[in-house]
Parts: structure tokens; C-alpha cells; sequence
């Protein structure tokens, strides 16, 4: 039986250790976490903010695009669930989204039009700029897909505070300006009193 040799022992760890390496190095998957904007005949038509509770993905209402003739605050009054009533602006209208690489499935999305609910899933584009939202009913190929496109973090500033602060509270602390320092009473300054004016002399 051949001895082996330390460099013929050594060389398996280097190549597996530069494996690993290699992956470590690649860059993170992009995720479907952010502010989302769907444009309908070249105009907004809503912002969509998508958060990451640990892996299940979830998404709202962040920005509405309202025509004229529309209500001013609309409420899903055709909702049979927890959302019975609720404003569309900060709503939660995707929910249990499962992430697999690029791919979100086995979540759900209300129309808050009529108040259904459909199956949904997502596709992300590999450079994480584009958002393919699909609901449908029964089997995916039932459906209809929706594209977004992704907003620049900075937009969240655009965000009513109060969404921020339910749905990413960790960044809605960050985002508060410092306290002003408390300013200490101004003391009145000291007036010096008019010398009396002597009395003429009689």
C-alpha cells in the first residue's frame, strides 16, 4: 500500500478550503424586502413596502396614487377577516409569503376592491430590481402577474411615519432626528436702576 505523501494529504483541505471560500465570498441573494412601485400607462398607480418577519414575507400598502373620482381614504369594506374596514394605506395585503432562493410562494393576496383573497407568489429578478407579483385562483397558470419595480431606500422618507414605525420599527427609531437638548430658562438680566436726580436747592 502507497504511503501518502503531506502535500497529497494537505492538498483535498486547500481545494475544499478555497471552496468555501469562493462561496463565502459570492454576494448575498438579493430579497424581496424593500419599497416596491407599481406604474400603471406610464403613471404610479401605488408603493408597496414588502417586510421580512424571519424568513415570511408580508406586504402593504405604503403609498397610494388615488384618481379624482376616487375616495380620498379608502377602507376595505368588503373584507371578511381582520382587515374587515381597515384603511387601504398601511394595510397588509400580502401575507405568508415563503421564500425559496428568488422565488416567494405559498402566500396570499387580498384585492381590496372586493375583498377576496387569492393565492400568490413572487418572483424576484436576480439583480433584485424587479418584483413579479402573481395571484391566482386555484393553480398559478389561473392568473394574473403584476411587475414593481424597486424604489430607492431614501423614498422611505416619503412613507407616512406612523407605517414605518409598525411595520420597520427598528428603522423608524433610526430615523427620528436627535432630541433637541432641553434649553435652560433664560435668567433676566439685571437692570441697574437710574440714579435719583438730586433736588434743586432752595
Amino acid at each position: 500500500m502507497r504511503k501518502l505523501t503531506g502535500f497529497q494529504l494537505i492538498l483535498p483541505i486547500v481545494i475544499g478550503l478555497a471552496f468555501v471560500g469562493e462561496l463565502a465570498a459570492q454576494p448575498a441573494e438579493p430579497s424581496a424586502a424593500g419599497l416596491w412601485e407599481k406604474v400603471e400607462k406610464g403613471k404610479p398607480v401605488g408603493w408597496f413596502l414588502v417586510v421580512d418577519h424571519n424568513g415570511v414575507f408580508e406586504g402593504v400598502f405604503a403609498k397610494l396614487f388615488l384618481d379624482a373620482d376616487d375616495p380620498p381614504n379608502p377602507v376595505c369594506s368588503k373584507c371578511a377577516d381582520d382587515r374587515k374596514d381597515a384603511p387601504w394605506l398601511g394595510m397588509s395585503f400580502i401575507r405568508d409569503m415563503k421564500r425559496d432562493g428568488l422565488k416567494y410562494e405559498n402566500g396570499n393576496v387580498l384585492d381590496p376592491r372586493d375583498g377576496k383573497i387569492y393565492k400568490a407568489k413572487m418572483t424576484l429578478s436576480p439583480d433584485g430590481q424587479t418584483l413579479t407579483m402573481r395571484g391566482y385562483l386555484g393553480i398559478s397558470l389561473f392568473g394574473k402577474d403584476e411587475v414593481w419595480t424597486r424604489l430607492p431606500d431614501t423614498e422611505l422618507a416619503q412613507v407616512d411615519p406612523a407605517i414605518i414605525a409598525k411595520y420597520l420599527p427598528a428603522q423608524a427609531a433610526a430615523m427620528k432626528p436627535p432630541a433637541a437638548p432641553a434649553k435652560s430658562p433664560a435668567v433676566p438680566k439685571k437692570t441697574t436702576a437710574p440714579a435719583p436726580v438730586p433736588a434743586p436747592a432752595r
